[in-house]
């Protein structure tokens, strides 16, 4: 049998004091890394620089026996808002943040299973990188890092996720350079500014994908008393959300079904972007609002940077048709929507964690 340690050099290493490194050896090489976007609607792991998970952050659990879990990511999604009173499906995370502690470690260890779909012989040691927002308290850090090291890492580093999302960018963030970061996720927006590795100016609303959502679901009961659920609200807004009615391309109008509040009967109606660019106004305005307060509160020398480069918009929020014509209409200032936006974040983590060791904003 072949061994990929030489025992004869172990043995002489203990003899001489020295097996504290070969130790350290054995350690590392059992050591794997992944890097985590622990998001409110959807949750991205990378490891060996591939995402290798991309589900929505939710879990169905018996009622029962709480910590039987039964289903996870899109399974769970399935499931949701359709099931009986023997399962309930849960949403760890709210407003960026966990909100149900048991709920987010069993989805934790479920999702980091599926990155070995075989189990194998002697499973690896984890070394973690999870994103958190920059608005977070110490007890919510705390909650993140519990639930981390009870899923099974031996070692947890969190990062902001303004500083994340601009190294997922692109961005040399530690360039005296100001560059603001508009995060837009499914809890929370987030507005930052960030120069020489750190953050400099820091604004979060609680007005993101999840209030969107809500909107469009408040918006069709009110103007054709239709009742419909999350996740056909959801669906509308991926395929015909719009923060303005003039669109360059716009969408063709969508069905929606659902339950007639008046009859109780279910029926089906047409709804266009231009109706739920209504729908959206307000929430959109409030971003907007945010926008300008974080500019306000912006040094001369870093708003003058961002004059020169714009704003970078990244999160599935970004992805509301005509958002950044809309904004740089309203700021006068360039706005740029990264390439792929949905996946900034948890690529930007990636990074930092090979690099864990060099940038200092990685808190242990």
């Amino acid at each position: 049998m072949e061994y990929s340690i030489d025992l004869r050099k172990f043995v002489c290493a203990t003899e001489k004091n020295l097996y504290l490194p070969v130790l350290m050896s054995l350690f590392n090489l059992f050591t794997q890394n992944i890097a985590i976007d622990l998001g409110t609607a959807n949750t991205l792991i990378i490891h060996n620089d591939e995402i290798v998970v991309n589900e929505p952050s939710i879990v169905a659990l018996d009622r029962n026996n709480p910590k039987n879990l039964l289903a996870v990511g899109k399974k769970a999604l399935m499931m949701h808002e359709k099931t009986h009173e023997s399962i309930r499906t849960v949403r760890p995370l709210k407003d960026g943040v966990i909100a149900d502690f048991n709920a987010a470690e069993l989805m934790i260890r479920e999702m980091i299973k599926m990155i070995y779909p075989k189990k194998p012989l002697l499973p690896p040691s984890w070394r973690m990188m999870i994103c958190i927002p920059s608005s977070i308290t110490e007890v919510e850090k705390r909650a993140v890092r519990d639930s981390a090291e009870q899923a099974g890492a031996k070692e947890v580093y969190l990062l902001h996720e303004p500083m994340a999302a601009a190294l997922g960018i692109g961005i040399d963030v530690e360039e005296p350079v100001g560059n603001m970061i508009i995060d837009i996720g499914g809890g929370t927006t987030g507005i930052t500014v960030i120069a020489l590795a750190g953050i400099v100016c820091d604004q979060s609303i609680r007005i993101a994908g999840d209030e969107l959502t809500a909107d469009i679901m408040e918006a069709l009961r009110r103007y054709h008393s239709l009742l419909i659920g999350e996740r056909t609200a959801e669906q509308i807004k991926i395929q015909v959300g719009a923060a303005t009615k003039d669109l360059d391309n716009p969408p063709d109008d969508v069905p929606v079904n659902g339950r007639d509040l008046v009859t109780g009967i279910p029926k089906q109606i047409m709804v266009s972007y231009q109706e739920i660019a209504d729908a959206l106004e307000k929430s959109v305005f409030k971003i907007e609002e945010a926008i300008l307060k974080a500019l306000e509160t912006t040094p001369p020398e870093l708003a003058s940077d961002i004059y020169k480069r714009g704003l970078y918009l990244t999160g599935g929020g970004a992805l509301l048709k005509g958002l950044d014509k809309r904004l740089s209409q309203k700021i006068k200032l360039p706005v740029h929507i990264a390439n792929d936006p949905l996946k900034s974040v948890v690529r930007g983590t990636g990074i930092a964690l090979q690099n864990y060791k060099r940038y200092p904003f990685i808190m242990r």
